[in-house]
């Protein structure tokens, strides 16, 4: 098995150095991993790619490859470029420090990265780690991730519905914030919605009189109801969501066309 990986945290990140073992891992000896990462942290890019301006590309090492652009662009260059005359079986994307749950999920770009591969019809699983007290301060936040990534990975190839619609399904799985030995299990769930929590911004004034801003989130162990993803990564269990990249509200079509046609 030929897969790609790529993440939104940058090329040295700690999350990708746990995918790379648990992607490894799946690709058995006699598969390969290669490597396309954003030079520099791309936090919160969602599924943006580099349209107006061209990205530079630049190869580490062997199968290692980083790119000045946002992760849906490390992965058309890994399919278009590094990959193309092999291309992968599988994207990864991950593993995100921090969770992709609830309405993360819009801004992510790990997630970016899957939805760019699910719509150039190769299988993509984003892989996410929750952060809380119970893991923060742990040896290896990543813990949860590490111990269980290569089976939930396993399970989804061998398990999840891998369809050839024009809007594929793709995976975002998020890890709990606990210990490895904590983890309760896993559970196939809805995105959540965290009531009352929003994006905002703060602002700086610098010396020089120029104003900035810096964007700032809000509390992520909010509830989301029973069967989302939020609440079950809070209960300990890790969270498997189906996603797919069509936007439209079909329970809002029937509707729409009594009223306005």
């Amino acid at each position: 098995m030929r897969i790609l990986i790529t993440n939104d945290d940058g090329i040295n990140a700690p999350g990708l150095r746990v995918l790379e073992a648990i992607a490894h891992e799946i690709a058995g000896d006699d598969g390969e991993v290669w490597v396309v990462a954003p030079a520099f942290e791309q936090s919160g890019v969602g599924h943006c790619i580099s349209y107006t301006h061209p990205t530079m590309l630049i190869q580490l090492e062997d199968r290692r490859f980083a790119a000045e652009g946002s992760p849906a662009d490390c992965v058309l260059a890994g399919l278009y470029q590094v990959m193309k005359d092999t291309p992968p079986d599988l994207v990864l994307s991950g593993v995100n420090r921090g969770n992709n749950a609830g309405e993360n999920v819009l801004y992510s770009g790990t997630i970016g990265a899957t939805m760019e591969a699910a719509l150039q019809g190769i299988p993509a699983i984003a892989l996410s780690q929750f952060n809380g007290p119970e893991n923060i301060n742990l040896a290896n936040p990543f813990e949860a991730a590490a111990a269980h990534g290569v089976d939930v990975v396993r399970a989804l190839l061998r398990h999840g519905i891998w369809d050839e619609r024009d809007y594929r399904l793709f995976y975002n799985v998020n890890f709990p914030p606990c210990p490895a030995d904590a983890v309760k299990g896993t559970r196939v769930v809805a995105q959540g919605y965290r009531p009352d929590t929003r994006h905002t911004v703060e602002p700086h004034q610098s010396p020089s009189g120029r104003m900035f801003m810096w964007v700032r989130g809000g509390a992520q162990a909010v509830d989301t109801g029973e069967g989302t993803d939020v609440r079950a990564n809070v209960d300990g269990y890790i969270a498997v969501t189906p996603l797919h990249a069509n936007l439209t509200n079909y329970d809002a079509l029937d509707i729409l066309k009594e009223r306005l046609e």
